[in-house]
């Protein structure tokens, strides 16, 4: 990739796409890590310096927000900070969630002692589409399930999505953390792909100077039965929607209630 994809821009923000398996910006976390978004995108804009205005995991792909100066950065931190951020995303998880679902389930921050208290977290998600996979990942079973899931999180709390999938069971394809390793494993050879199936698909906010309404999409389109992307789209678009043109995917199938 010689440039990170532009979504939206104006003299005071930038969207662009940002890859899987790209860290936001530079930390001795993960110190054998080469590609970063904060020191691409600078490059690309001639140095113009960068404002992450918030985070997505390495193995996330989609919509990410940035500043391109100290005033937009604050404006952007007051609304997040607000939860005045609409945030849509989506994730392929295990298993054949129900129709809707809303979690609220404190969570611990991961960094913290274990006997530090829970924050308030709340995540609704949707299914929009199960699969049938004619093979069996569990000897029990004669077919794997799957769902796509759009998942809209209020609070902001870090991996919320993958833990609060995870809490009901229906824990994201490709999860390394929160996941199933075997499963995982399972799902990578069918689908030709090893990776964190999470996607940061709109985000909706308030121009933190001029007020205006801001719709920033990644430009993966779903009609109510398919996803579909441009022919140049990014590459992680384009593994979305191959994925999701498998037949076994059925927009009409609603599992049995719980």
């Amino acid at each position: 990739m010689t440039e990170l994809p532009v979504l939206w821009r104006d003299e005071h923000l930038i969207a662009i796409h940002k890859p899987a398996r790209w860290l936001v910006h530079r930390t001795g976390l993960d110190a054998g890590e080469t590609r970063f978004i904060v020191q691409t995108l600078r490059d690309q804009l001639g140095g113009q310096h960068v404002y992450p205005a918030h985070r997505l995991d390495k193995g996330t792909c989609g919509v990410l927000l940035l500043a391109l100066h100290p005033e937009a950065a604050r404006g952007l931190a007051m609304s997040f900070a607000r939860h005045e951020v609409k945030k849509r995303y989506l994730a392929l998880v295990r298993g054949w969630m129900p129709a809707e679902v809303e979690v609220d389930h404190p969570l611990r921050p991961d960094d913290t002692p274990p006997d530090s208290p829970a924050q308030s977290a709340h995540t609704r998600l949707r299914r929009l589409a199960a699969l049938d996979w004619p093979e069996a990942a569990d000897p029990g079973f004669t077919t794997t399930r799957a769902s796509l899931v759009e998942a809209r999180p209020t609070t902001g709390r870090r991996h919320q999505i993958r833990r609060h999938l995870k809490h009901i069971a229906h824990p994201i394809l490709g999860d390394a953390t929160h996941g199933k390793g075997p499963l995982n494993r399972w799902w990578a050879e069918r689908l030709g792909l090893q990776r964190l199936w999470l996607h940061a698909w709109r985000l909706q906010i308030a121009h933190p100077i001029t007020g205006e309404a801001l719709d920033l999409h990644s430009g993966l389109q779903w009609d109510g039965c398919r996803l579909s992307v441009a022919p140049d789209g990014p590459q992680d678009l384009q593994d979305w929607q191959r994925v999701l043109a498998a037949p076994a995917w059925s927009p009409g199938i609603k599992p049995p209630a719980a």
